[in-house]
């Protein structure tokens, strides 16, 4: 039960019926973060972190996701502030800052003289969204990944990974729990790919989902099989597949200078609904 008149505290499954009436008014674009209160309603343990809140003459007004990412929703430049303040307190163990990018650009210059450099900085990132059919034939071969796929999607997961951020997932002891989020995506049946000869062609996961949207990531196509048109129609029957049996509204945020992304989803029918931006360490 929130108390604290104004500043920044701690929250908990007590305080789950404010937290939900934030996130009510941004379902899309904090589609990761509502996830995230869904799956633990925030009971510490299953957080992996903590939930902060910022409070404003005693109503929620702010929070911040602070656990594997940092992700602050609804920031006000007070709540922001005080944020950045617990951040550095705590110390770093995040790897990386998430979000729109007002919120995210003012968080990284109160942290930066502390946390930095960083190893990457993707700004102006298209927040993208999918509420209707995809305008292009999708491909008839992509499907759920079964349980005993494990072994043959795994490889490309890591390539993906790899390739997108710069860095293995494997890297400084984090194969098991990498290994671990895979299985989970597929027996949730969150996991796509197209798969011949026991090799992965394309591939897609949704990471995250509530019942009002569901957020799209990790689009893949093996390197000598690009430039086939396997993206688009690939992307075109996880995102049908998606707004079928999953949410009403897909979303993925791609890198600015990513055109050929950015061309497939746009092909597909994605529109821009807002801009994120992404701090990697």
């Amino acid at each position: 039960m929130l108390k604290t008149r104004s500043g920044i505290r701690l929250l908990g499954p007590a305080d789950l019926p404010q937290v939900e009436a934030l996130l009510e008014r941004e379902p899309i674009t904090h589609v990761f973060v509502d996830h995230r209160v869904r799956l633990t309603r925030l009971q510490s343990r299953w957080l992996g972190g903590e939930m902060w809140g910022y409070v404003e003459d005693g109503n929620l007004v702010s929070l911040c996701h602070a656990a594997a990412n940092l992700v602050p929703v609804h920031a006000t430049p007070d709540a922001v502030r005080a944020f950045a303040d617990r951040a550095v307190a705590k110390g770093r163990s995040c790897s990386s800052i998430v979000g729109p990018e007002d919120s995210v650009n003012q968080m990284w210059e109160a942290l930066e003289p502390y946390w930095g450099p960083a190893r990457l900085v993707r700004g102006h990132q298209p927040f993208l969204v999918l509420d209707t059919a995809p305008r292009v034939e999708p491909d008839p071969l992509v499907r759920r990944v079964r349980p005993d796929e494990f072994d043959i999607l795994y490889p490309a997961c890591v390539k993906m990974f790899t390739e997108e951020v710069g860095v293995s997932p494997e890297a400084g002891g984090g194969k098991e729990l990498y290994q671990a989020r895979v299985r989970q995506l597929i027996s949730a049946g969150m996991a796509f790919a197209r798969i011949e000869d026991g090799e992965v062609i394309f591939k897609a996961e949704i990471g995250a989902a509530t019942p009002r949207a569901c957020q799209a990531q990790g689009v893949w196509v093996r390197r000598e099989r690009r430039g086939e048109g396997l993206s688009v129609a690939g992307t075109a029957a996880v995102m049908a597949e998606a707004l079928r049996s999953i949410a009403p509204v897909v979303t993925l945020y791609v890198n600015e200078h990513n055109l050929a992304a950015r061309r497939c989803y746009e092909r597909v029918g994605f529109r821009e609904h807002t801009w994120f931006t992404t701090i990697l360490f």
